[in-house]
């Protein structure tokens, strides 16, 4: 059973397991990695595969998570992340969310 996204582009998330804080620039509607992939990151209690998974730029790090959605939560301190990849995604920061670069039609 598909689930929709709990998490928007933008989103500033914290990673409840791993405590990271980061932000999301892409969503897939279900897991899209390889079963070589899962089986070697996916070390977490085997998240669903048919739920949805995360792109994130992880804070103060350079570099960029692949997450289950059961695995983060809204991020409260809604302070701004650091990552050499920001600009390419994201316009401005406003009240603790991003504003992506491409505008959706």
């Amino acid at each position: 059973m598909k689930k929709n996204a709990d998490f928007a582009i933008g989103q500033i998330v914290h990673h409840r397991l791993f405590d990271y804080r980061g932000v999301i620039f892409d969503v897939d509607a279900d897991f899209q990695g390889t079963d070589e992939w899962y089986e070697k990151n996916a070390r977490t209690g085997t998240p669903p595969k048919d739920e949805p998974w995360y792109h994130v730029l992880i804070d103060d790090d350079g570099r960029v998570a692949y997450v289950a959605q059961r695995n983060i939560e809204v991020d409260i301190t809604k302070a701004p992340i650091e990552h050499p990849l920001l600009a390419n995604f994201f316009a401005r920061y406003t009240e603790g969310h991003y504003q992506s670069k491409n505008l959706l039609n």
